[in-house]
């Protein structure tokens, strides 16, 4: 019988391609069945397939003795068979409560952090220098997620309103992370080491009710089997498989909708890529207009793409946050809703049309402003590196863009998104880069009217957390320009114009 389940994860394993010869696994042990199963089996793939294995067991600081006793048994396993052991510590509750989380989830961060330490540190103590970043490709982490739990997870995504996505539960292969024993169930597994002779630890958590898979584990499954059908983790599965199958299909034509409705993606953080006023966080800007003249289910599946990318991973996104943007696309409803992740969308004018803007929620940002040197350069929160220069019209060559303008040969002054230009001369106080202050005020045509700040972004329809964290560049309470939208008309060159100050974010593109 162990044979026959043997091969069956290894004809598994070559399936979905999980294993190369080679290969560095870390392998998490806890110690329960499911675990020393995939251990035994992969330290028996490893002489042939020339595998360095690597056991990671973390202990939660959850149960005491028991949990020591666990890690005890795992190490003298690893003892017995010459596998290294790695044995981390961590205060699971603690940092449950310092980081908002359920100590279930706090606990699979823990270790799957853990799996990624040692595959680093293993895989590159293998590797000569200055090839570990594609060698690193070919380590795997293993873990012993089996055929109940898929089934267990597929129920739990189902009864929270899940897509298709959910509904395929764990995948097999899900980036450096292989599951080898998801094709077996776990009476298979206890089966497989009765008959290799393998003791292994009992948690005696798993029979509590306290998280909720184990409620569905204890309770609704040993039901189903006796008094719906037997045999229901199997064919949960085999639904599990298809509905994977087809998620991928959809998916890529999700994907081509996607481009057709794209109109901005930023990727955040410090490598230039963040849109002016996206203050380094990733976001998503769809047309609204046209992502409704997609199939209703493709356009969720748009939707649904869009806030994966901004949330930076789809876990916690179910089908209902994709519901409650959907909503967002009918003018009659609210502008903006809150998500998980700290995410929001909100609808926006944009062009005549609308757009649809995904993006995690705005943090604080420093309120300092920021001195200007001309010519120079500055950081400026929001926008990144600004450069200033001195421009003399009599002595700008002919390369220059303005030169037209100057020389009788365009009317028209060059509009580029981020390179402005404003007349020098009409500079008298020292600039700076800041939010926005009371009493502040734009010229807004050429007789010089004015326009107080405020009403400025409420008639511009500047969402009203973004108003008071977006610098502007003023001359005492006079703005001169609010990047993405306009600049004061008193400041515009002119004919008459001798010296230009020349404004650039991030080298002008």
């Amino acid at each position: 019988m162990d044979e026959k389940i043997f091969h069956k994860v290894t004809a598994y394993i070559e399936k979905h391609r999980m294993i190369a010869s080679g290969d560095t696994i870390v392998t998490g042990v806890s110690g329960g069945a499911d675990s020393v199963c995939l251990f035994s089996i992969l330290h028996e793939l490893a002489e042939t397939m020339m595998l360095r294995l690597i056991v990671v067991h973390v202990n939660h600081g959850i149960r005491g003795a028991d949990a020591d006793a666990d890690a005890s048994y795992v190490e003298s396993l690893c003892r017995t068979w010459g596998i290294p052991f790695v044995l981390v510590r961590e205060d699971v509750r603690a940092y449950a409560r310092n980081g908002h989380l359920s100590e279930e989830e706090a606990g699979r961060k823990v270790r799957y952090r853990a799996f990624e330490e040692a595959l680093k540190k293993y895989v590159q103590e293998t590797v000569p220098a200055g090839t570990s970043e594609d060698s690193f490709r070919k380590g795997k982490i293993a873990v012993a997620h089996n055929a109940n739990d898929r089934a267990e997870t597929m129920l739990f995504h189902l009864f929270r309103g899940a897509g298709l996505t959910g509904a395929a539960a764990m995948k097999p292969v899900r980036g450096n992370v292989i599951r080898p024993v998801l094709c077996l169930e776990r009476k298979e597994i206890e089966e497989y080491l009765r008959q290799r002779q393998l003791s292994f630890c009992i948690d005696r958590t798993n029979m509590e009710d306290t998280y909720t898979r184990n409620r569905i584990r204890n309770h609704i499954f040993p039901y189903v089997e006796k008094e719906v059908c037997h045999g229901a983790v199997g064919h949960m599965c085999e639904a599990a498989d298809r509905l994977a199958e087809a998620e991928g299909y959809i998916r890529k034509q999700a994907e081509l909708a996607y481009r057709r409705c794209i109109l901005e993606e930023t990727a955040g953080g410090d490598g230039g890529m963040s849109r002016p006023g996206s203050f380094g966080r990733p976001e998503v800007r769809l047309d609204a207009g046209r992502l409704m003249e997609e199939e209703a289910f493709i356009r969720r599946q748009v939707l649904l793409l869009g806030l994966e990318k901004a949330a930076g991973g789809r876990r916690d996104i179910a089908s209902v946050h994709v519901l409650q943007t959907e909503k967002l696309l009918d003018k009659r409803g609210s502008k903006q809703i809150s998500l998980p992740h700290g995410l929001t969308a909100r609808r926006e004018p944009w062009k005549g049309n609308t757009q649809l803007v995904l993006c995690r929620a705005e943090e604080q940002v420093p309120q300092e402003p920021v001195e200007i040197a001309i010519p120079g350069t500055a950081e400026v929160p929001g926008l990144g590196k600004v450069e200033f220069s001195l421009l003399e019209t009599e002595k700008l060559p002919p390369e220059n863009e303005l030169a037209g303008f100057f020389w009788g040969k365009s009317q028209y002054i060059p509009q580029k998104t981020y390179t402005k230009w404003f007349d020098y001369d009409r500079i008298t106080k020292s600039l700076v880069f800041r939010v926005r202050e009371k009493g502040d005020y734009l010229t807004i045509n050429e007789s010089l009217s004015r326009k107080k700040l405020k009403d400025y972004m409420i008639n511009e329809k500047i969402p009203k957390e973004r108003r008071g964290k977006i610098y502007v560049l003023a001359e005492e309470s006079h703005v001169i320009w609010v990047p993405e939208y306009r600049i004061s008309e008193y400041y515009k060159i002119t004919e008459n114009t001798k010296r230009i100050l020349q404004v650039q974010i991030g080298g002008g593109t």
